[in-house]
Order: structure tokens, then C-alpha cells, then sequence
């Protein structure tokens, strides 16, 4: 069969469920081949994989590739460099000697090692090992395996132990893990800066003063940044060298698995970064040029000097795939966020970086159809092994389809997590004095999602706390954040501004916007600083490479202002349940008074964003009859507010149509200030602080901002 043929038959394939999609968006229609050209090529891989060695076995090779420990203390080491004309492992353990592979079929090498005469292991722990190559052009490179599992820095150059602890040291999971959250609520956190101390915070004191603090607040899933390997501190994560070792830099892969383990018996979720779309460019202890050969794992593009995977190649599918196994066995991780998704989608890597309504953007030659197979893959064998597993896309493009499932011709990940929202927020801020704010422009910024595909959202990104950018804070209060948030001294009218906004930001964020909801560590209270990891620029300084948690502790400044209303929309939602309820139903977005008022999950949510005006006996319409009290006001003074609004004061509902609403109340909405209200005939009894239950969901309307579902 030639290639026109063999294409034709690809976009003829047959994909279970496509109806579906072109039900949810008939526009997707105008691109049925492309949409079937990339199943074909996922199901084909699946198939062949299955056929030869089956999903199961293959996505286990961690236990297969590298240095491992049989049953009998004898050791089997396997690796694939089909360039190489021979190849030694040597080490500590043989006083540096060469000891030769065996060459295998389809460029394998494997050796064993038997036990000693004792029946002990001959490699023991923590020896220090190397791999030597023998290229065809006669080199002997020096290598580490690209299926390490732990690497330590030595001399501003990462060494490789082999981990081998004894049984009484290895860490077995004693808590069950939580059930598959239905609603996310994500502390992102980066382990290193985990502290207020100018040092690298550790697995273990993240594990003893970290957690504590993100249970408090009423997150209940921790998504852990650069874990894999990298070959400097300050690559936050992002040029990953040795994608089966938990970075050192932090403490032990026990240490880690005691992190893990120790949050899932506060009921926290656990998730981590993988980097599956590059890799460094580095040689001698990273994957490029393995065997001597620039081809191996990787195309021939690079991004900033990055190389990008070659996912036709079936021992790179086994890598990244077995990869996420061992975490997912080794670790007991929960999930994963595949960073930088929108590198893989696309044959041009630069070009699709902002969501468009033009689907000829998404579509046709410029996709990159075997990266989103492998994508595919990934999703296929994660939730068939683990049904409670979270997958999550970080995608800017927004590229349709990214969270459906397989069956409907979807890449199958559960929630798409994107910049589109802070940026918005930041261009409002940029743009627009207070008295300017669109209210359309907002709305649209907060629902235009794409249609029944979960979206976990931000009001503020990781980007923006680093070096050259601008948090909320950062933006609102510039140097006052730095003299003015003692509550010893009198309110600056830009702290007011600044608190007020923040608040009310992140709330319509967490509110409206999305089914999940994401925070970068130390935002919660509006960390002052900006994140610069130690390097060579900054004469490896470690004054803002850390979290400063005593601002927010401190009874005596206005941090704490910040951190309480975070904890207490967090629990909030945890009664309420608002991120799995349908879409909110936005009833006002007035111009004029600067006024949003919407409905999600039985609560009313009105926003008055004008900087000065408040609005006494200010209708709103309401959905259902009854009584309804304030249960959360941003103005409170517990939230450095000013106290305006009588908390304890009921509003009785009012008949007839306001706002396309069957019902109205009037109330009192001061200026810049945000309230939650609920009908008091479904508020719980006994409730804690500002929290509510769920009373049920709303009903199917085409004023939603964003489509419901069935998920």
C-alpha cells in the first residue's frame, strides 16, 4: 500500500463514539479526518504493543530497563542503544572495572549479575555507577542509564547511585489513597522553595510544615513541580535529565514516598509534573546522544536547545510510558500534569500558543499526530490500570478535544489547565483604570472554556511569581505591599485597593471560571516576592528562593487577611461542591454600576467592582423563593475589609421576573466588594465559619456561560 493510500485508510478509521463529539461541537465535523487519522495511529500503537509484549508488561519496564535487583539478590541489566558496538557497566562495586553487555536483537544489551557466594547483592547501595559505550565511530562514551532511579549532586555534576536501600528503610504506603476527587482544589508547590529559610527545603520538612498548612486551607490535591531530575537547581523542573530519579536535591525517593503517604492520610491528593514532550540537551548524564547517535530518543528539532522525543519509535513509547508506571507503583502517586502540552500538538512549536475559534489553527499539516498518539496512549494506560487517576493537559491553545474521551476521538485527559484566565486578568489590569472594567469582558474571560471539557483554572499563573513577571499583589500594591501592610498603621488607599481586588479575583475565578481551581505556593496570601532560584547569574543567591510563611502568621500584618479568606472559599466550596455543579448562570453584568451577579450551585454570587460607589437596596434576581442570609462578605473585617455590610441580616425573596430570574431580593453592596448568599431553607445546621452544603444544581439554560454536561 503506498502512503496516499495508507493516509486515506487512516482518515477512514473507525472511532467508536465520534457522533458524540460533533454533537458537543458541530464544528469539529468540517475536521472528521484528522480526527480519525490521529485515533488510527494511537489504536494502531496500541494494538502492536499489545499483540508483542502487551500493554501491562511494557508499561512495567522499569522492573525490566536499567540496573535492577532480582528475588535471588542476582541483578539484570538491560538497555537499549542501538548505535553502540559495545557496552560496560562499571563502578564502585568493581573497582572501575568494564564489564561487557551482551548484545541482543533490535539494539538491546543486557548482562546479569549473579549474587555473591553469600547470596547478597554485588552492587551495594548507593554505589556510584557509569555505563561505557562503544560507538561505531569508535568512541567510548561515558553514560548514565537512562533508566536511573537516583542521581546525586557532586561537584556541580549529578552522579549515579544505585538505590538499593535495605528492606527496613523502604517505605510501603500505610495510607489507603483518597477517593478520585470530584472537585480539585490544587496548592501547586515547588518542594525547594517550601520554606522561609534561604535553603533547599526537603521531602521531609515539606512533609512536616507544608502539608499541615495546605490541609488548613482547604486544598485537597498537592501538585509537586520539579521532581524529575534536572541537571541545575534553578531549571525549575523544566530541562529534566533523568526522568525515573526524584530529584535529590530535596532528600530520598523514601523521603518522597513518606510525603506522598503522609498526605494521603490527611486526604490530600497527590500529583507531579512530568515533562514528556523534551528533554536536555545534556549528554553525559542525560538521554541525548545516549549511544553516540543524535537520533536515539529524539527528532532533530530542538526547542531552546531542548530535544523533542520521537514517539514512532517504539522503545521511546516504552520509556515515557513505563515512566509514568513507576511512579504510579513505586510512589503511589495519584496523577500527573503533563507540562507544556502544547509543544507536543503541533509541528511548529512556536506558533500556537493563545486559544482560537479558527479550528484550521488546531487541524490538518501542522499537527503533530504522533505526539497526540502517544498522548492517547498515556491516557489509555493510566485509567485502565488506575480508574482513579487524575490526568491533567497544560495547554495554551486550548486544541479541541484535549479532555473527551478516547472513544469519542478525544486525547482522553480529564482537565485542560491553561494561562488564558490570569492573563486576562492581568490585560484588565494592565488596560483599564477601576472605573474602566468591562463587565463583558470579564464574563467572557470566565466562561468561554471549551464546550464539556473540564478546565482547572487560575487567577494567577506559577509564571507570574517568577523572576521578570507580576503576581495579583505585585500588580495591585507595587512597594506598598512592602511599607504598608502592618496593622499598625493606618489603611493606604492602595492596600485597600490592592486587598479588596485580590479577593475578589480570585474568588470569581474559583467561582465561576472553571470545574477545578489551581494556587502557586504562597500566593494564597500574596507573597511579596517574585521566585529567583539560586545560578551562576545571581551569584547564587537564596533570598527569593524561598516562601515566606511568618508574613501570613504574623497577627500584625495584613498578609493574614489574604490567607483567611483563601481558606475560607476553600471550605466554602467544600460544603457547597460549586466546582462540580453546573455552569454558573450570570443574571447582570451592568456597565454602569460595575456590577456581576451570577448563579452556581444554589449560591449567589454579586460582584460590585466599582472603586467608590455602594449601592443600598440594590436588586438582584434570585432563582428560588425564600429567605437568603450572607454567608461569605470579602468586605468583613476579619478580611481586612471595612465591616459594611450586617452579615446576620436575612433578605426575603421578592415575586417576579428581575433579570431573567423568577425572583429578586434587595441588598446592600458596598464598593469594591464581593458576597456569597444562600437560601436560607437549604443551609446546613451547625455549619462551620463561612462553609454551606450543597442543596442541589441549577437548571440547563442558554444564558449559561458555558455549556452543561453530563460528564
Amino acid at each position: 500500500m503506498n502512503s496516499f493510500d495508507q493516509n486515506n485508510d487512516l482518515e477512514r478509521w473507525g472511532v467508536p463514539a465520534i457522533e458524540s463529539t460533533f454533537n458537543i461541537d458541530p464544528k469539529l465535523r468540517n475536521f472528521e479526518k484528522d480526527i480519525r487519522r490521529r485515533y488510527a495511529i494511537y489504536e494502531k500503537a496500541r494494538n502492536a504493543i499489545n499483540d508483542a509484549e502487551g500493554l501491562d508488561n511494557f508499561s512495567r519496564c522499569y522492573k525490566e530497563f536499567g540496573v535492577n535487583v532480582l528475588p535471588n539478590n542476582g541483578i539484570i541489566c538491560r538497555e537499549w542503544a542501538p548505535n553502540a558496538t559495545a557496552m560496560y557497566l562499571k563502578g564502585t562495586f568493581n573497582n572501575w572495572e568494564d564489564w561487557s553487555y551482551e548484545a541482543k536483537p533490535y539494539g538491546k544489551w543486557e548482562m546479569y549479575i549473579p549474587p555473591t557466594s553469600e547470596g547478597s547483592c554485588r552492587i551495594n547501595h548507593l554505589s556510584e555507577l557509569l555505563i561505557v559505550i562503544e560507538t561505531k565511530k569508535g568512541e567510548k562514551l561515558e553514560r548514565v542509564s537512562p533508566w536511573a532511579k537516583y542521581m546525586v549532586e557532586e561537584n556541580n555534576a549529578l552522579k549515579w547511585k544505585f538505590w538499593n536501600p535495605p528492606r527496613r528503610d523502604v517505605v510501603l504506603p500505610t495510607n489507603r489513597r483518597p477517593k478520585k476527587p470530584t472537585r480539585l482544589r490544587i496548592y501547586e508547590a515547588h518542594i525547594g522553595i517550601a520554606s522561609n529559610r534561604c535553603e533547599v527545603t526537603t521531602y521531609r520538612q515539606f512533609t512536616e510544615e507544608v502539608l499541615p498548612r495546605i490541609r488548613e486551607l482547604g486544598y485537597n490535591c498537592v501538585m509537586l513541580m520539579a521532581i524529575q531530575e534536572t541537571p541545575q537547581y534553578s531549571d525549575m523542573g523544566r530541562n529534566v535529565t533523568n526522568f525515573f530519579a526524584p530529584s535529590s536535591r530535596f532528600g530520598s525517593p523514601e523521603d518522597l514516598k513518606q510525603l506522598i503517604n503522609t498526605a494521603h492520610g490527611m486526604g490530600i491528593t497527590v500529583m507531579m509534573d512530568v515533562e514528556h514532550g523534551q528533554a536536555s540537551d545534556h549528554a553525559r548524564f542525560g538521554l541525548n546522544m545516549f549511544d553516540g547517535s543524535a537520533e536515539g530518543y529524539f527528532h532533530d528539532r530542538k526547542t531552546h536547545g531542548n530535544r523533542h522525543f520521537d514517539y514512532t519509535k517504539w522503545e521511546v513509547l516504552r520509556f515515557l510510558i513505563s515512566n509514568l508506571r513507576y511512579f504510579m507503583d513505586e510512589f503511589n502517586m495519584d496523577g500527573f500534569r503533563f507540562n507544556d502540552v502544547t509543544t507536543m500538538l503541533y509541528q511548529d512549536r512556536s506558533k500556537h500558543g493563545q486559544p482560537s475559534d479558527d479550528y484550521r489553527q488546531y487541524f490538518g499539516i501542522q499537527m503533530d499526530v504522533e505526539s497526540m498518539a502517544y498522548l492517547m496512549l498515556a491516557n489509555d494506560m493510566l485509567h485502565n490500570f488506575y480508574p482513579h487517576v487524575l490526568t491533567v493537559a497544560e495547554d495554551n491553545s486550548e486544541m479541541p478535544g484535549m479532555c473527551r474521551p478516547l472513544r469519542e476521538g478525544g486525547l482522553g485527559f480529564d482537565y485542560r489547565l491553561g494561562n488564558a484566565v490570569p492573563n486576562k486578568w492581568m490585560k484588565l489590569l494592565n488596560e483599564n483604570r477601576d472605573e474602566d472594567w468591562n463587565m463583558g469582558f470579564i464574563f467572557h474571560a470566565m466562561t468561554s472554556q471549551r464546550k464539556c471539557e473540564k478546565a482547572i483554572v487560575m487567577a494567577e499563573s506559577r509564571d507570574q511569581s517568577m523572576k521578570g513577571n507580576e503576581t495579583l499583589v505585585s500588580k495591585l500594591m507595587r512597594h506598598e505591599m512592602y511599607e504598608n501592610m502592618s496593622d499598625n498603621k493606618p489603611m493606604s488607599h492602595g492596600i485597600d485597593r490592592g486587598l479588596s481586588l485580590h479577593k475578589m479575583i480570585r474568588l470569581m475565578t474559583h467561582t465561576l471560571a472553571g470545574d477545578g481551581y489551581v494556587n502557586f505556593i504562597g500566593n494564597e496570601f500574596g507573597h511579596p516576592d517574585h521566585v529567583e532560584l539560586p545560578s551562576i547569574e545571581n551569584n547564587w543567591n537564596r533570598d527569593l528562593a524561598r516562601r515566606r510563611f511568618e508574613l501570613c502568621d504574623d497577627e500584625q500584618l495584613r498578609y493574614k487577611y489574604l490567607w483567611r479568606f483563601d481558606k475560607s472559599v476553600n471550605h466554602l466550596e467544600e460544603k457547597y461542591n460549586w466546582l462540580s455543579a453546573r455552569p454558573g448562570f450570570v443574571s447582570r453584568k451592568d456597565e454602569t454600576d460595575k456590577v456581576f451577579v451570577f448563579e452556581r450551585a444554589n449560591l449567589i454570587f454579586l460582584f460590585n467592582f466599582h472603586p467608590t460607589k455602594s449601592y443600598p437596596g440594590y436588586r438582584v434576581g434570585v432563582d428560588k423563593a425564600g429567605s437568603y442570609k450572607i454567608i461569605l462578605d470579602s468586605d468583613e473585617k476579619y478580611f481586612g475589609g471595612h465591616g459594611r455590610v450586617e452579615t446576620s441580616v436575612e433578605f426575603p425573596t421578592k415575586t417576579g421576573s428581575f433579570d431573567n430570574r423568577s425572583n429578586s431580593v434587595l441588598v446592600y453592596l458596598p464598593s469594591r466588594t464581593a458576597i456569597v448568599m444562600a437560601n436560607t431553607s437549604t443551609q446546613p445546621t451547625g455549619y462551620y465559619n463561612y462553609n454551606v452544603a450543597d442543596s442541589g444544581t441549577i437548571q440547563t439554560t442558554t444564558s449559561y456561560g458555558r455549556v452543561p454536561c453530563h460528564w
